[in-house]
């Protein structure tokens, strides 16, 4: 299996700590799905990308809009919502294949 942490980790650097619209506590709290400080609009879009983007509608998009967040904002703490639950989700798939691999 190849060896993905380097880049793994640019990657979380740069979306929580670089550069950007939005203040890193926001893409921070988006990345964790932990928004209980955002507004109930942007709430409801961030735990929808962590827990089921697919439900994702446009009406979700405007009503974090309508907070008076940019689009480069709600975009970005989008990504950093969906690269958490990816981030979460690649780290259970670890510890369940080392756990098979410990075990047999």
């Amino acid at each position: 299996m190849p060896d993905i942490s380097n880049a793994r980790r640019t990657l979380l650097a740069r979306i929580l700590e670089g550069p950007g619209n939005s203040p890193t506590s926001q893409r921070r709290a988006a990345f964790d799905n932990a928004s209980s400080t955002m507004t109930e609009a942007l709430r409801t879009l961030i735990d929808k990308v962590a827990s089921g983007a697919h439900a994702v509608t446009d009406a979700d998009v405007a009503g974090a809009l309508a907070t008076g967040l940019s689009e480069d904002e709600v975009f970005e703490l989008l990504v950093c919502a969906a690269v958490g639950e990816a981030n979460r989700q690649y780290d259970a798939a670890r510890a369940a294949l080392e756990a098979a691999l410990a075990g047999g």
